[in-house]
């Protein structure tokens, strides 16, 4: 976008899609709209009505960076500083992965298991919380239960906490740097549920410039076959669930067949595969037998 004269909303929109279209940026034009709702404080489609709407120098010289930011690479959530998982609006940064929406698929299943529900209090743990959008959205949808969200980073921790006092929740949710053999008693939970890294480490170099270059390695890279932290998740539950406790875990698209093997041999039944809305497997999930 060219220095000069503020520009009115209209034409900021086609400088900066043609900028990022040089650039070959996806979809462009909507990464603008995004950009320019942002700083006005308004709905997407409200734009339209806005067109001829002169920015001000210092909305003008945010939407410039931000534009430049887009282009060089940097992911648009983070630029905007949020994303949006499951209807609500998460603070996101370089602390955690940002939130996708085939992950709404892990959530989904977890709202949709009656059985779990049903029970009094139902203790969740979250183990690789992130941004804490899966906790976060489990805990508003069902403000009765009790949570535990863990992980291994400070940092994501931290980001977690900011989100869950921002939407409300701080006070159900309690967060903890620890693994789950470390922070929950054998037979002590009715759900773990877990977002791991899942990409093989010699995939990590192939990920796309965006996700490579600004989102934390450490939350993607799973191993030589991307299944040591599932493999480990998959153990640690089998010792820290109650009997007729659940496992549901997010996976990559190709990995069903192997962590579907890991609960059926860690004593799981009930062993399921969930497809995402583009037809990927991605949750694998499963229940401790209650006699056990």
């Amino acid at each position: 976008m060219s220095e000069g004269t503020p520009k009115t909303v209209n034409e900021i929109l086609r400088a900066g899609a043609d900028y990022l279209a040089a650039r070959h940026v996806d979809q462009p034009r909507l990464a603008c709209e995004l950009l320019v709702s942002r700083l006005l404080n308004c709905k997407r489609l409200e734009l339209g009505l806005m067109h001829d709407k002169v920015l001000d120098d210092k909305r003008l010289e945010a939407m410039r960076r931000g534009v430049k930011r887009v282009g060089a690479g940097e992911p648009l959530q983070y630029v905007l500083g949020q994303a949006e998982f499951m209807g609500h609006v998460f603070k996101v940064d370089r602390r955690a992965l940002i939130p996708r929406q085939d992950s709404e698929t892990l959530v989904e299943e977890v709202l949709g298991c009656k059985a779990l529900w049903e029970r009094e209090a139902p203790g969740i743990v979250d183990v690789g919380t992130g941004s804490g959008c899966i906790v976060i959205s489990l805990a508003l949808a069902h403000p009765e239960a009790k949570y535990l969200a863990l992980d291994v980073s400070e940092e994501a921790l931290g980001l977690a906490r900011e989100n869950a006092a921002a939407l409300g929740v701080a006070g159900r949710i309690a967060f903890e740097k620890a693994e789950v053999s470390d922070a929950v008693e054998p037979e002590h939970c009715d759900a773990i549920v877990g977002n791991l890294p899942y990409v093989p480490t010699a995939d990590c170099d192939k990920l796309p410039t965006h996700i490579l270059k600004h989102e934390p390695r450490p939350a993607l890279d799973g191993g030589p076959d991307g299944l040591a932290c599932i493999e480990q998740a998959v153990q640690d539950a089998a010792i820290a669930l109650k009997p007729g406790g659940f496992l549901f875990l997010e996976i990559g698209h190709d990995q069903a067949a192997r962590v579907t093997e890991f609960l059926q041999d860690a004593g799981f039944e009930d062993v399921k595969v969930k497809q995402d809305l583009g037809r990927r497997d991605r949750v694998v999930s499963g229940r401790i037998p209650a006699g056990i």
